[in-house]
């Protein structure tokens, strides 16, 4: 049998941070994930999933992702249930494996934003280290389709 999900949307709100009482980090975040077709409107309908995230990864979450955020995510669905005032619930969240953040925070530092942050042609012609160099740059990009062979 196989439970794994695999998300990209972007944060509706700041991660939550808290600890169990034994001090394991949990941080939770609701992810806004666009459905690929579009209903009878035309319009394209967003879910709103919960995400679990455990220890240092939660950590990590909490500090670097903020509100409007891109992320990916993938781990194992998981439906929580309890009882309140007599009535049971059922709550489907994602526990969260691993968590990539897909765009850049502020250039002020802040976390929390509802757009990427646009980076300029200048900005990103010029490397800031050796990892963000083009692996690429001396090759020849320019093909002539007469040249192809299909």
């Amino acid at each position: 049998m196989l439970n794994k999900v695999i998300l990209i949307g972007r944060l509706t709100k700041d991660p939550e941070l808290r600890y169990t009482n034994s001090g394991t980090a949990v941080a939770s975040f609701t992810l806004a994930v666009e459905r690929q077709r579009a209903n009878q409107a035309g319009e394209r309908e967003t879910d709103f999933i919960n995400i679990v995230v455990w220890q240092k990864l939660g950590e990590l979450c909490a500090q670097y992702l903020g509100k409007g955020r891109l992320a990916a995510v993938d781990g194992t669905l998981q439906i929580r249930q309890y009882e309140k005032d007599g009535q049971k619930h059922r709550v489907p969240e994602v526990i969260a494996q691993n968590v990539r953040f897909l765009d850049k925070p502020h250039e002020d530092g802040a976390t929390s934003h509802s757009k990427p942050v646009p980076i300029t042609q200048a900005q990103a012609s010029q490397p800031t280290n050796k990892w963000d160099e083009d692996p690429f740059e001396d090759v020849n990009t320019s093909i002539n389709v007469d040249d192809l062979p299909f």
